[in-house]
């Protein structure tokens, strides 16, 4: 058996926030290194306000430690089919809680949302994200899959990730790169999500959970036999050496799964 997932937990989101930090910052200065640009897909829910506080954070003045969001190429692990200003939006909800505070002397990064014109159509919505993809990701080579620098993850009470729910035939699918689901166990029903596949090529995947009422389910993913057929589960199965959990000791109270110490920058 290879690497476990790394599971870490902090006593609070405060201080949660700075370890994502080097985390991301990690994958950002990889990525700059290997492509000199950074991509990165992320989901909503409460990541997008947690990651706000990790990068707008003041930094130690070191190369390593500074966010170049000019490098940046955004994407949406998943996305819910509405206007880009509606409250279900996972664009809207990044835009708010970070894209507006983000300071010039950061950089602008460029942010891939989904295109309105296919609003009433999520199929086709699912098609045109997935040809913007092949045209970042294999504009000069043929690939397989899309491999993301790093992709930053939320995990719902019942084990969801992207919209990839438990249960769901989607999580057998392999061919395409995105999906289209029209029958959300969660509203909005119609949205758009990675596959399987590419959530498991990406370089590194980190997952946000904050709060006592993710405990249940995180001790189902990480304890229970059944919670590695869960969505999160599947993650940890299929790309373990991957796979880094931020979490609160909210989060995880009653998980027995080993927790480790906070992660010395760029070892994960």
């Amino acid at each position: 058996m290879g690497k476990p997932p790394n599971l870490f937990s902090y006593a609070s989101a405060e201080e949660l926030a700075p370890q994502l930090r080097a985390f991301v910052l990690s994958a950002q200065n990889a990525g700059r290194e290997h492509h000199s640009s950074f991509r990165i897909g992320v989901s909503g829910g409460s990541l997008p306000k947690v990651l706000a506080q990790a990068l707008l954070a003041p930094g130690d003045g070191s190369a390593e430690d500074t966010v170049k969001f000019d490098t940046w190429e955004i994407f949406f692990a998943d996305e819910r089919a509405v206007p880009l200003d509606h409250e279900d939006s996972n664009y809207k909800l990044l835009k708010q809680e970070l894209l507006d505070k983000i300071p010039a002397s950061l950089g602008k990064p460029e942010v891939h949302p989904i295109d309105l014109k296919y609003l009433d159509d999520v199929n086709e919505m699912a098609d045109q994200y997935e040809k913007l993809l092949v045209s970042k990701f294999a504009a000069k080579d043929s690939v397989k899959l899309p491999i993301f620098d790093l992709l930053l993850l939320g995990c719902g009470p019942d084990g969801h990730t992207c919209s990839l729910f438990p249960g769901h035939p989607l999580l057998r699918e392999k061919d395409a790169w995105v999906y289209a689901i029209e029958d959300s166990p969660k509203p909005p029903p119609k949205r758009i999500t990675l596959s399987l596949p590419v959530v498991l090529s990406a370089t590194k995947i980190g997952f946000v959970a904050t709060g006592g009422g993710k405990k249940d389910i995180m001790r189902q993913i990480f304890d229970d036999e059944e919670g590695r057929a869960l969505p999160c589960g599947l993650v940890n199965e299929g790309a373990p050496e991957k796979v880094s959990w931020f979490t609160d000791n909210a989060a995880v109270e009653g998980v027995s799964f080993p927790r480790r110490q906070s992660p010395v920058r760029g070892s994960i």
